[in-house]
């Protein structure tokens, strides 16, 4: 699995998950290297990861473990801005039949396969041990870097607007990525950006009883609070953007995502303290060719939940990303905004592409969301 730090330190932890699987999982010769390219590692960084000093670890249905701190022995200076954009490659085995596993889809990064029934091979630093790619990340879902000082942890919690979709893969060029490279150019180490962005999920929805086959975006944004930003490390801001899957995909109201934010804000200000929660409106999927995005109704009842958004004062403040993204004319996104940078085509006038996610990174104010 291959995943970029947004920062770096001189020691290093992984969270793996099994929270949607049905039965228990064993990982066993887990290591951690430096990517050099493709597949391949920067001989000589790679190196075993060990979960309570053992080598390996089984985690049971709808729960994660995080590793013992790995020593990144190969940095001469974490703070060396020569490493940003490079990525670690966290290799694992899975031993035995996992039934479901707990994977995020939409990577928009490539990570790497070894071939089914081979022996473990994570200790290998060679591209030929892993030949097949992906787009996905599987059962690794949380990397956290030990920060020898203060370090604001800002955490942007949504749908696929903030995963990326319509993005470029490999690009780095979801609008959160564009606002981590903003904070660092300000602010250095001393702020990072976690993205917890899951395409299809929703605020209220979907039942608790809906089978996780059916569970297009995963559990409600309200039931996985806990596991995507109560259960991170350091968090001091979350930036808030969801609500149009539960309009677009079911017959949820303004009111009801409304209701849906009160209690997640309420929530998490019971269980962090001094927590910043950031606020946005929803970005417009009028006329969107995806199922139910694009109906007149749909677009009722977001620009209902905007007016919410701009005026309540549950917030420490707010990002009006309708406003960068919207064209007054039309209602839809702007046209340079429409075609999908990803794929190429027309785009499907719900997720912005590579220049509307720059235009709703500009529209974040930095300083806001490190409380300055």
């Amino acid at each position: 699995m291959i995943v970029r730090p947004d920062i770096w330190g001189t020691q290093a932890r992984i969270r793996l998950s099994n929270a949607h699987g049905s039965k228990p999982v064993t990982f066993s010769n887990l290591h951690m290297g430096l990517q050099m390219m493709s597949s391949a590692l920067l001989p000589g960084t790679n190196q075993p990861i060990k979960f309570g000093d053992a080598d390996d670890i089984t985690i049971v249905p709808g729960t994660w473990a995080v590793s013992d701190p790995i020593n990144l022995d190969f940095l001469t200076d974490p703070g060396d801005p020569l490493l940003a954009g490079k990525s670690l490659a966290v290799s694992f085995h899975v031993t035995g039949d996992s039934g479901p596993m707990t994977y995020h889809a939409k990577a928009l990064q490539t990570s790497y396969l070894s071939k089914q029934g081979s022996l473990p091979v994570s200790q290998s630093e060679d591209e030929t041990a892993f030949p097949y790619s992906t787009t996905s990340w599987f059962f690794l879902d949380a990397l956290y870097m030990n920060m020898t000082t203060p370090t604001k942890v800002i955490v942007v919690f949504g749908d696929s607007i903030s995963d990326g979709s319509g993005s470029s893969i490999n690009g780095f060029d979801r609008w959160p990525d564009v606002v981590a490279r903003r904070l660092h150019a300000k602010f250095g180490n001393s702020a990072s950006m976690v993205n917890q962005g899951i395409g299809g999920n929703q605020i209220i929805g979907p039942s608790d009883d809906t089978s996780p086959a059916d569970r297009l975006g995963g559990i409600s944004a309200l039931a996985r609070l806990e596991r995507d930003v109560v259960n991170m490390m350091g968090v001091s801001t979350v930036i808030w953007l969801e609500g149009i899957n539960d309009l677009g995909f079911t017959d949820a109201t303004a009111a009801d995502i409304i209701g849906g934010i009160r209690t997640g804000v309420t929530k998490m200000r019971q269980v962090i303290p001094n927590l910043r929660i950031i606020g946005a409106t929803l970005t417009t999927a009028l006329n969107a060719s995806t199922a139910g995005h694009g109906r007149e109704a749909v677009d009722t009842h977001r620009r209902a939940f905007n007016a919410f958004i701009r005026s309540t004062d549950i917030f420490d403040g707010i990002i009006d990303f309708d406003a960068a993204t919207v064209d007054e004319t039309t209602g839809e996104l702007r046209p340079e905004m429409v075609p999908n940078t990803c794929i190429g085509g027309p785009g499907d006038r719900l997720h912005p592409n590579r220049i509307g996610y720059q235009a709703m990174a500009a529209a974040v104010d930095i300083d806001m969301l490190v409380g300055e």
